[in-house]
């Protein structure tokens, strides 16, 4: 199965004036193992990001970069790792079809996996998220942590239904190697 993962509230935790370096990159408790634990029951996994700060003249694409790595360092260190990054560096003022709610992003992790939609999950912690992988056909599951809890407390939209809700990504990841789906 092809794991897509938003970033900010799902592995590190969500800021308000965005992860600006790899210092305020702060992960999530039991985020990483939970990567690692879907890497080696043999998912694919790929983080879809929006990342406006790029866009908004905060941070450069060397920065996320920088940022990024300690990620990839980190998960490396509880034998995690993920298949790709993909990033929409949009602001919201600009946005593409990449930028979430826009499916872009998945469609583009599922093309390049080669996976089809049912065979995709996407876990997030927002309705944009939600929105995003509902128009790229995937299976939805929402993490309380970040934006999460408000995003519950909203309601979801019922053309948005079927969604699992998780805990945090652990619980998620228990739910997907679980196999049901």
């Amino acid at each position: 199965m092809l794991v897509l993962l938003d970033r900010d509230g799902v592995i590190n935790e969500d800021r308000a004036d965005f992860v600006k370096t790899p210092g305020e990159l702060v992960f999530i408790p039991k985020a990483l193992e939970a990567i690692a634990r879907l890497k080696e029951h043999g998912h694919q996994l790929v983080v879809a990001t929006n990342q406006s700060c790029i866009g908004r003249g905060i941070i450069s694409f060397e920065q996320l970069a920088a940022i990024h790595g300690k990620l990839n360092d980190a998960l490396a260190k509880v034998g995690g790792q993920l298949d790709d990054i993909i990033v929409a560096p949009d602001a919201p003022w600009a946005a593409t079809e990449r930028r979430k709610p826009g499916p872009g992003m998945l469609i583009e992790a599922m093309r390049k996996f080669g996976h089809r939609p049912k065979e995709t999950v996407f876990i997030g912690d927002s309705g944009r998220d939600l929105e995003a992988a509902k128009a790229a056909g995937c299976h939805r599951i929402l993490v309380q942590t970040g934006k999460g809890q408000q995003t519950l407390a909203r309601g979801i939209a019922r053309e948005l239904l079927p969604v699992h809700v998780a805990r945090d990504l652990d619980e998620a990841a228990d739910f997907i190697l679980a196999g049901r789906f």
